[in-house]
């Protein structure tokens, strides 16, 4: 059996902010969302992808695989979106098994008067703090990393 490779103290810090500022990104994110338009962050990683689509429409579970939500999860949340106006579900024409999300003119609404404030905050706590062309080292670095999980995703 291989020795552990344990983290060198300097790793083991970077890895610690990392994890503090991923959460602390997201709690930020979803103060603002919920401020500013009453949508959650999970609202959000829908309506994003479908007001982004041809006629706002997805096969369901292409919008799960874009968002990495797995089948049950996508359809809670695509319920409760449902009751508020955002999203229809409707059959799919291809499959009888499956069916497909529709963004509504009220989700349109949503999501658009949502997104300059979503784009303001990303900036403002992501970019606006980097120095010139740390922004496109930082998009390379993980890149890479996005890279090495996906590979070992596939072993």
């Amino acid at each position: 059996m291989a020795e552990p490779r344990w983290l060198a103290p300097g790793e083991a810090e970077v890895w610690a902010k990392y994890r503090l500022l991923r959460r602390e990104l997201q709690r930020a994110q979803d103060r603002q969302l919920q401020r500013d338009s009453g949508l959650s962050a999970a609202d959000y990683a829908l309506l994003a992808p479908l007001s982004e689509s041809a006629g706002g429409v997805l096969r369901a579970r292409d919008l799960g695989a874009e968002v990495g939500w797995e089948r049950s999860r996508l359809s809670h949340q695509i319920s409760r979106m449902e009751k508020r106006g955002l999203v229809t579900r409707e059959p799919c024409a291809d499959d009888a098994r499956g069916s497909m999300v529709r963004l509504t003119e009220h989700g349109r609404r949503v999501i658009e008067a949502a997104a300059p404030g979503h784009a303001e905050t990303v900036r403002r706590l992501f970019f606006d703090p980097l120095e010139p062309g740390e922004a496109e080292f930082l998009g390379e670095v993980l890149g890479r990393i996005l890279e090495a999980v996906e590979e070992s995703a596939r072993e």
